[in-house]
């Protein structure tokens, strides 16, 4: 697609749309926090631990993925192409959560309210980012013949993430950039009514988790699926974060027999 913006050395696409990812989602996280009446510094400053830590976390886990790989090649650790590369989605995820329980006992910010706000915020922010994804080829799908496969042609975005050229693929970023933003839609408009606290962030991590299940199938893993069963690592988690928010669903109250 379009990996470099206006052929500058070093001026991705790629860098250029997460970072409006995170001043997107620092935004809406900021508005949501002041609409719940929560201390919009707080919440700013939870926002930027958090996307801290999620760079981190995702480079951390797509170390762990690909282990075996940098085992043999641990100069690649250090290498332009590692450090330019976004990591595992939810290993920044994970990273982020626990940092931000950190902070919120730190801060005596209401943990699930918080999150709540949040939920909206990190589904834009990663629909956002999953379009940088596309612009880079990165996070490329498994062979496609469908109408709406995509073949990558630029030899940048070869040389950068690997994609390959001139074979057509399933476009498995906007598959996900596509359901991001509708979960985002569906979360600004359920914040909006009356609800429990905590449901917010239990129905992100259903719909995202259901999603990123799905989109797995798609999508093209070197590494292979984990301990050679028929799911990989993400499809594992994804499954852990459906139940977590289908616990919670169960466990809840009615928002009638108490304050929303």
């Amino acid at each position: 697609m379009y990996p470099e913006i206006f052929h500058i050395p070093f001026l991705h696409t790629y860098g250029v749309l997460v970072a409006a990812a995170f001043l997107a989602a620092l935004w809406m996280a900021s508005k949501l926090g002041r609409r719940a009446g929560l201390d919009a510094d707080a919440v700013t400053n939870l926002g930027i631990y958090c996307a801290l830590s999620a760079i981190l976390g995702a480079k951390a886990m797509m170390f762990l993925v690909d282990m075996p790989y940098y085992i043999g090649h641990p100069g690649d650790i250090f290498s332009l192409s590692s450090l330019q590369a976004g990591g595992v989605f939810y290993g920044g995820l994970i990273a982020a959560l626990a940092v931000s329980w950190w902070y919120m006992r730190r801060t005596h910010l209401p943990g699930l309210k918080t999150a709540d706000v949040f939920a909206p915020a990190i589904a834009l922010g990663h629909g956002i980012g999953r379009l940088g994804c596309f612009s880079a080829g990165c996070c490329w799908g498994v062979l496609c013949h469908r109408p709406w496969a995509v073949t990558f042609t630029n030899p940048v975005s070869n040389r950068l993430v690997g994609v390959p050229l001139g074979v057509p693929l399933h476009p498995t970023q906007l598959y996900e950039a596509f359901a991001e933003f509708a979960i985002f839609g569906i979360l600004y408009w359920r914040i909006g009514k009356p609800h429990a606290a905590g449901s917010i962030i239990a129905l992100y991590l259903m719909l995202y988790g259901a999603v990123r299940f799905v989109v797995e199938f798609y999508r093209f893993h070197d590494q292979g699926n984990l301990f050679g069963g028929p799911l990989d690592t993400s499809q594992w988690i994804s499954l852990a974060f459906l139940v977590a928010g289908a616990v919670y669903f169960a466990r809840r109250k009615p928002v009638s027999a108490r304050k929303a």
